[in-house]
């Protein structure tokens, strides 16, 4: 009897979210609120969805939804934010989101390269993004797809 080999062929669709998504994708923002992440002091849901709407709302801002089948396993929010003096045009990647359950099947890889090609198609300059201190896993993730850490993030909330 001879053996076969076969491997499941993930396909995945990335687009931009509709008003319609709220729901899918603010059900995905959850997944940054696991351990080691956590959720804002201050987070209310109601702020989450009006940040949605004007996200999806603006030229200058975009929410990218990955989607196997029809099923959502992912999301990256995008926003043109500052004209650099020093560095020009930032497309800012403020959340990219995976399924803890669906990571590692190259879903991330192709939300950060839908992020830089939005980036560009905006006529941003440069790509940037922050992560939380201990998500030693998607800092590994980021600098294997290009990215390099050059700088600390300090807050203070307001």
């Amino acid at each position: 009897m001879a053996e076969e080999s076969w491997e499941k062929s993930y396909v995945i669709t990335i687009r931009p979210a509709s008003l319609d998504d709220a729901a899918v994708a603010l059900a995905l923002l959850e997944e940054l609120f696991v351990p080691p992440g956590r959720k804002p002091a201050d987070y209310t849901p109601d702020r989450a969805k009006e940040g949605f709407r004007r996200a999806v709302g603006s030229e200058g801002s975009d929410v990218l939804l990955a989607f196997e089948d029809a099923t959502p396993v992912g999301a990256a929010t995008v926003y043109v934010d500052t004209l650099s003096i020093r560095y020009g045009r930032r497309c800012w990647v403020e959340d990219l989101i995976v399924l803890l359950d669906q990571r590692g099947k190259g879903t991330g890889r192709l939300l950060l390269g839908a992020a830089i090609e939005w980036g560009r198609a905006h006529g941003c300059d440069f790509v940037q993004l922050h992560s939380g201190i201990g998500r030693k896993d998607a800092h590994r993730f980021y600098v294997t797809n290009g990215m390099e850490q050059d700088s600390l993030v300090f807050t203070r909330r307001l």
